[in-house]
């Protein structure tokens, strides 16, 4: 099993001092969002419309539902008020407003956050989510190479259902895996084998990325929960997915089954899943079904 070696005490305390010891720059946070929010269009973000507008940019609420927060939270960040925004919030924005990663790095500074070390850190380039935004009839899924879901297309989010808003271990699909098994919407005769593809591509991240203190306690943290991770960790397989043939049982259209294709980035820690019909089954007809229904669904909830 993997050697862990944490400091508990120590690492709230890290956290409450950076807490206190930050700053967070009210008027410049709500000028950039301000600015930042007038000079897009509805079409550049996947919003549609009919209605004319009497002035450019795109309206609070559509950055609000962009961002999953509500639209008086967000009107408090655009006029200096309220609570400081957490460094997930802040990310959703920063997403929601079609910020590149400086951008995203200084939303973080004025808000007090510290920035992150240079890695996606979840964070989605805009030129990801407008390639992904043009697969309007197939699901499409950004996630982390840890697991987490950091973005998902209408049809994604019909796909896989409500997930979180905050970032965590609830939006994580490896976790979800091996944490409830129960709740594994795959058939069971496919479980062994994408258990053991979750854990192998885990390796590869892990041999990347092991001075990452995330990776280690998130590992850590999956042999704790599951004897079936600890098991096919020690087996020590090494593989970064590249594609895969995924069933899904979805509770309103039934089975679909699917070729998963994974997009690498230049990031590396960050892909994009595209799940095509698989050939010779009733899948494509069912996703068109599921593109109504899903979405109807969702809009509701």
């Amino acid at each position: 099993m993997l050697c862990r070696s944490r400091d508990k005490l120590s690492l709230a305390a890290v956290g409450q001092q950076a807490d206190n010891g930050a700053m967070t720059d009210r008027s410049g946070l709500a000028d950039f969002l301000r600015r930042r929010r007038e000079s897009l269009r509805p079409e550049d973000v996947g919003v549609g419309t009919t209605v004319r507008r009497r002035t450019p940019g795109l309206r609070r609420e559509e950055v609000a539902m962009l961002a999953g927060v509500s639209v008086d939270y967000y009107s408090r960040l655009e006029q200096g008020r309220g609570a400081t925004p957490s460094a997930g919030v802040v990310s959703a924005v920063a997403r929601a407003l079609q910020c590149d990663r400086d951008q995203r790095d200084h939303l973080l500074h004025l808000a007090g956050h510290p920035v992150p070390p240079r890695s996606s850190d979840g964070h989605i380039r805009p030129g990801l989510i407008a390639v992904a935004n043009r697969l309007v009839d197939v699901p499409a899924v950004v996630v982390t190479d840890l697991g987490e879901v950091v973005w998902r297309n209408p049809m994604g989010r019909a796909l896989f259902g409500d997930l979180p808003e905050e970032p965590g271990r609830e939006r994580n699909l490896i976790w979800k895996w091996f944490e409830d098994p129960e709740s594994r919407p795959m058939p069971e005769e496919d479980w062994d084998r994408i258990s053991a593809t979750h854990v192998s591509d885990l390796r590869a991240t892990y041999a990347k990325r092991s001075g990452d203190r995330r990776v280690r306690e998130f590992i850590a943290d999956l042999i704790d929960i599951s004897e079936e991770f600890a098991g096919l960790w020690e087996r020590h397989d090494v593989a970064v997915r590249h594609s895969d043939i995924k069933a899904i049982a979805h509770k309103d259209v039934g089975r679909l089954d699917f070729r998963c294709e994974v997009l690498l980035t230049p990031d590396d820690d960050i892909s994009l899943l595209v799940f095509l019909p698989l050939e010779g089954t009733e899948t494509a007809g069912r996703l068109e079904l599921l593109g109504v229904v899903g979405t109807q669904t969702l809009a509701s909830g």
